[in-house]
């Protein structure tokens, strides 16, 4: 599976399990059963994405809660890859329904995403990736580069 299809199998895994617990539950839910439901199997894969939120929602607030999210999430990044490894044409409908559903999740910034890249050479300083960053202080050197010729 190539690099940007790993991207949105992951986007929509770790989408999907932020809004279980969320009133926005139904409509992601609905999403994931059309998408997984090619062909006569929409109850099994409605009742198992609510056993998966029951378990999260049982979780909730308990040390367990961060492991099992992250299970929740392998097990549906699993589920989209063998989807997309049966269906490629799934993947247009995989990220409509990411780009639909990520301006409902909790805790972040609503519809927005952060993409950050360093490429071509060396860095000679700090470099700070986030999605907002206030008033870094840096200690130290000026991150001047070397001097080459010496």
């Amino acid at each position: 599976m190539d690099a940007e299809l790993t991207a949105l199998v992951t986007s929509g895994a770790t989408t999907v399990v932020g809004l279980m617990v969320t009133d926005a539950w139904q409509q992601a839910r609905q999403g994931l059963v059309r998408l997984f439901s090619r062909g006569d199997r929409t109850a099994t894969v409605g009742g198992e994405l609510d056993e998966l939120r029951d378990d999260l929602v049982a979780a909730n607030g308990s040390p367990d809660e961060a492991a099992l999210a992250d299970d929740i999430a392998a097990t549906v990044r699993l589920r989209l890859r063998g989807l997309l490894r049966q269906d490629p044409e799934a993947a247009d409908e995989l990220r409509r329904l990411v780009q639909e559903l990520t301006p409902l999740l909790p805790n972040g910034p609503a519809g927005n995403t952060v993409h950050n890249t360093i490429s071509g050479g060396t860095i000679h300083g700090h470099v700070i990736q986030g999605y907002s960053i206030s008033n870094p202080t840096f200690n130290g050197s000026s991150g001047a580069a070397p001097d080459r010729n010496g």
